[in-house]
C-alpha cells in the first residue's frame, strides 16, 4: 500500500473514533437535555446569582480579561447582559451541559479504574502466592514397570491425591512454615486419603475417600495397610501403590499435616459440625459428642474427624467425618466472594500456602489454572463418598477393610473415563449424607 493507502487507515481510525465519541455525546445531551427541561427554562432556579454574561463561575472575556473588553481611553460602557443569562436560555444550558459531561467522564474513569484495579489485586494475589506454595521434591514414582503404570488422564480432567498426615510431631511438616522433614521412614502415616476427580468440564468435584486400614498390595512389602505406603516411602511408594490398585492415574498431590489442619480451621474461625447421635468421644479431653451442631475450633475438628472408635461402622464413618469437614470448611473459605475481593482472596490464599504442600511438578501456572477453573464450584457441586466396600477383616492382628473388587472396578474405570457423573447416577454409592456420627 501507498502512503494515501496508510493515510486512509489512519482516517479511517480517527472517523471512528469521532463517531464513537459523537455517539456518547447524543447520549449525554439526551440526559442532560431531560434535565434542562426538568428545572425548567426561566425559572428562578435555572439562574446562580451572580452570574455575569461570560459565564456563571466569572469565566474570562473574550480578550482574557475578567469581564467584557474595555476599548482603551474610552469610557467604559454597560454590559449589555444577553437574556439567556438570565432566563436560563440555550447558551447557559450549553455550559450546564459541558459542565455535567465533565463529570461524568471523569466518574465513569473513576469507576473504570477502580474495576481494573480489583481485577488486577486479585491477579496479582493468585501471581504472588502461587509461588509460595511449597513444593515436594521427587514426589511421583521412578523406574515402575511399563505394565504398572495407569493410562493418562482424559483431556482436561485431572485427579488429585490428597493426603493427611499424622506426622508425628509437634513441629509443622507442610506447608511453608514447615519446620520438620515432610517425610522420614516410619515418622508419618498418611491417615487421610482421597482421590479428587476434577471433571474435564470443571463444574464439579468427585471426592472418593480411600480407607486407611484398606488391606491392599504395596510394591515390595507384600499385603499390607493402605497407610503403610506413605510410612516406609513417602508420597512416591503411596502414589505407586494407588496407581496400582486403581489404575486411574494420579496427575497431583496435595499433603497436609495435623498441625496445619488446626490452623486452618482456626483462621477461618472455626467450622460448624451437626453429630446426628451421641457418640463417645475418645480424643482430647473424652467425654460425649452430643446430639446437635458443635462449633468447632481447631483442636476440637482434629478430635473429631481423627475418631473412629465407637463409630457404628469404624474406619468408614470416620472417613464420612472427614468428608462432612470439607464440606463444612469450603464455605468459610469461599464465602464472602473470594475470587472477586483482593483482600479476601490474599488473606484465602495465605491461609493455605502457610499449610499445604503440593508436587513438584504443579508449576504456579497449573494453579493459577486449578483456582480461575475451579472459581464456581461450591461444596454443592461436590460428591463425597467412599469407596466400595466388602466387608472387614483381622489380618495379622490387624483389624483391616475389604475392598469390594467388583464394586471398585466401576468406580475406578469411570475416573479414568472421566465418566464420575453418569457413574453417580446410575450406582448405589456409600455418599456423604445430611446425617453424620
Amino acid at each position: 500500500m501507498g502512503e494515501g493507502g496508510g493515510s486512509d487507515g489512519a482516517g479511517g481510525i480517527s472517523g471512528a473514533a469521532g463517531e464513537a465519541g459523537r455517539e456518547q455525546d447524543t447520549v449525554l445531551d439526551a440526559l442532560l437535555s431531560a434535565q434542562g427541561r426538568s428545572a425548567g427554562a426561566g425559572s428562578d432556579e435555572g439562574a446562580d446569582e451572580g452570574a455575569g454574561p461570560y459565564g456563571e463561575d466569572g469565566e474570562d472575556g473574550p480578550d482574557g480579561s475578567d469581564g467584557p473588553g474595555i476599548p482603551d481611553g474610552g469610557p467604559a460602557e454597560p454590559a449589555t447582559v444577553p437574556a439567556s443569562a438570565t432566563t436560563g436560555g440555550p447558551d447557559r444550558r450549553a455550559r450546564r451541559r459541558r459542565r455535567t459531561r465533565r463529570v461524568l467522564y471523569a466518574a465513569l474513569i473513576l469507576l473504570c479504574t477502580g474495576i481494573l484495579l480489583i481485577v488486577g489485586g486479585g491477579y496479582w494475589a493468585v501471581e504472588h502466592y502461587t509461588g509460595k506454595v511449597e513444593r515436594i521434591p521427587g514426589a511421583f514414582p521412578t523406574n515402575v514397570p511399563k505394565s504398572a503404570l495407569p493410562p493418562p488422564s482424559r483431556d482436561g480432567s485431572q485427579t488429585f491425591l490428597l493426603v493427611g498426615l499424622d506426622s508425628r510431631s509437634d513441629l509443622p511438616t507442610t506447608g511453608k512454615d514447615a519446620k520438620a522433614a515432610e517425610w522420614k521412614p516410619g515418622a508419618q502415616r498418611s491417615d487421610t486419603m482421597m482421590l479428587v476427580h476434577i471433571p474435564a468440564d470443571h463444574r464439579n468435584a468427585y471426592v472418593i475417600s480411600l480407607p486407611r486400614d484398606s488391606w491392599v498390595s504395596i510394591p515390595g512389602h507384600g499385603k499390607a495397610k493402605l497407610n503403610a505406603a506413605f510410612s516406609w516411602g513417602g508420597p512416591p511408594l503411596l502414589i505407586d501403590t494407588v496407581q496400582r490398585l486403581t489404575r486411574v492415574k494420579i496427575d497431583h498431590l496435595m499433603v497436609i499435616d495435623w498441625s496445619g489442619f488446626r490452623k486452618l480451621t482456626d483462621a477461618v474461625g472455626g467450622v460448624a459440625l451437626t453429630v446426628d447421635k451421641p457418640v463417645p468421644r475418645r480424643n482430647g479431653p473424652g467425654g460425649v459428642w452430643t446430639a446437635g451442631t458443635h462449633h468447632m475450633d481447631g483442636s476440637e475438628a482434629l478430635d473429631y474427624v481423627r475418631e473412629r472408635y465407637g463409630l457404628p461402622r469404624g474406619d468408614l464413618d470416620r472417613t464420612h467425618r472427614q468428608q462432612n469437614f470439607l464440606r463444612a470448611v469450603l464455605p468459610r473459605m469461599l464465602s464472602g466472594g473470594t475470587l472477586s475481593n483482593p483482600l479476601t482472596l490474599k488473606h484465602t490464599l495465605d491461609q493455605i500456602t502457610s499449610v499445604v504442600s503440593v508436587d513438584d511438578k504443579l508449576s504456579d501456572g497449573d494453579l493459577r489454572d486449578l483456582v480461575w477453573d475451579m472459581r464456581k464450584v461450591r461444596a454443592k457441586d461436590m460428591v463425597f463418598m467412599n469407596a466400595p466396600v466388602a466387608g472387614f477383616d483381622t489380618i495379622d492382628r490387624q483389624s483391616v477393610v475389604l475392598l469390594d473388587q467388583n464394586g471398585t472396578s466401576g468406580l475406578w474405570e469411570a475416573l479414568r473415563n472421566d465418566t464420575m457423573a453418569h457413574y453417580v447416577a446410575t450406582n448405589t454409592l456409600d455418599e456423604l449424607g445430611t446425617k453424620v456420627s
